[in-house]
């Protein structure tokens, strides 16, 4: 299958096309020796933020341009009941399906569904964004699914259609879990898991719809959070951050078990094949392992006995986007992440002070990134278009201490990269993107202080 490089996608997506000669000078290839997820676009390349051109994104990072995030989530009885229901309502903190009250119903793939439907309030990040990446916890038992869209307003009042995010199950056995990349015809595009609005949107609104196989006796579908980060950031290289607290108070690595993607190679054509193509659902295993959340010995039961470390297997079967064609569907990963751990979603941060927030926290972050060869010194592969890797903690020098699933085994996982290079891999490539994995004993700190979780 071709691969997308970051350069591609920058210059058919993003740019016009009268700046096409102009950025295509100014714009180095990216090495191609590591492609990280298998699918048809690496995530780091597919969801980068590229604004302009090389010239004036040199000249924006110099001057400091603001990196502008805003997360919502609603979430909780109060919040979920601001939204409008059709069929289903509010009940314990979540949202849930009532078919038998429904008149709607839906084909899906020949089996017909009663469908119920949250349609969220308009919500306003506070400038103009041109990327939205949604994210969920839901349940769904049985054949059942849920499906995300995003609806956004233009500043003259211009409103977009309704665009798919994603149609998502918790298991594979009816549904096939998918996104649709395209639906090009307005305002917005899907880029597999990110909404692009190029010319830069005001508002915008998620509306989530249940799906349960009509007639079906087994508990309906039911959605516990729904949320969006939206961003406008410049482009370009960044300045390494100064150290923040966690580095200042003399250090910290979190106890984060160290797993390798690598070990996998050649597990399950289906869904990817393993080794370089699982850097994600092995980040969020790690995380998982970390928190004591592991799928259980039955859920896991069908990874055949000699596969080692089988919860990784069972992450890439339960996060593979069958759009997409990979397992690096961020929100696929995050929602599977929150089934294990009550909470997890994806945003963007800001710098690697923001991640020693989270660390001095007690929560490591998984962040997406690419490189080329030799940006990233003491890397176990030499450059990758999109890879994911867990920060568990930092240097009392400000560097960061990560596992990074490449490692060619689990004992090679821990490594030690430095903070420019790493943040000069991920701020601009994929705009900063994270995973945000918590649990009830890991609170996010001061979130009333933060746009962006």
């Amino acid at each position: 299958m071709t691969r997308v490089t970051y350069r591609d996608l920058v210059l058919r997506q993003v740019l016009p096309a009268a700046a096409l000669a102009l950025v295509a000078t100014a714009l180095s290839p990216a090495p191609t020796s590591y492609a990280a997820d298998g699918g048809a676009q690496p995530p780091a390349a597919r969801s980068a933020s590229a604004t302009g051109t090389a010239g004036r994104a040199d000249v924006a990072a110099r001057r400091g341009t603001t990196r502008k995030i805003n997360h919502q989530a609603w979430d909780g009885s109060a919040q979920l009941k601001k939204g409008r229901f059709a069929a289903a309502r509010v009940k314990r903190g979540r949202v849930f399906a009532q078919p038998a009250a429904s008149t709607r119903s839906r084909a899906l793939d020949g089996t017909s569904y009663t469908t119920s439907r949250w349609d969220g309030p308009w919500h306003r990040p506070g400038f103009s964004f041109t990327e939205l990446i949604a994210s969920w916890e839901a349940k769904t038992p049985g054949d059942s699914w849920i499906e995300v869209e995003v609806k956004g307003r233009a500043a003259d009042g211009r409103r977009s259609s309704w665009d798919l995010m994603g149609r998502w199950a918790s298991g594979d056995k009816y549904v096939e879990r998918t996104t649709v990349s395209g639906q090009d015809d307005d305002l917005a595009s899907v880029n597999v898991d990110t909404w692009r609005a190029p010319a830069g949107l005001v508002a915008y609104r998620l509306r989530v719809t249940l799906g349960r196989k009509a007639g079906a006796s087994t508990k309906p579908p039911s959605l516990g959070m729904v949320g969006a980060m939206a961003s406008r950031l410049p482009s370009g290289s960044v300045s390494a951050s100064k150290p923040g607290v966690v580095s200042n108070a003399g250090g910290k690595v979190l106890a984060v078990p160290t797993y390798s993607q690598m070990i996998h190679q050649g597990h399950y054509a289906k869904w990817g094949n393993g080794g370089e193509a699982w850097c994600s659902p092995t980040s969020t295993s790690m995380v998982l392992g970390y928190y004591d959340a592991l799928p259980s010995a039955k859920d896991r039961g069908w990874v055949p006995e000699g596969h080692p470390d089988p919860w990784v297997d069972h992450a890439a079967r339960m996060t593979y986007d069958h759009g997409y064609d990979g397992t690096g569907n961020w929100p696929f990963n995050t929602a599977y992440a929150a089934r294990q751990t009550g909470a997890a979603f994806v945003t963007r941060l800001r710098s690697m002070r923001e991640v020693e927030q989270l660390v001095a926290a007690d929560i490591p972050v998984v962040v997406s990134i690419a490189f080329g060869r030799g940006e990233i010194s003491g890397t176990p592969i030499s450059a990758s278009n999109g890879h994911l890797l867990v920060v568990v903690g930092f240097t009392r020098d400000g560097d960061v201490v990560v596992n990074d699933p490449a490692g060619a085994n689990n004992g090679a996982v821990r490594r030690t990269y430095d903070r420019g290079q790493l943040e000069n891999a991920w701020l601009p490539r994929s705009g900063g993107t994270a995973y945000v994995i918590t649990d009830a004993d890991h609170p996010l700190p001061a979130p009333e202080k933060h746009s962006n979780w």
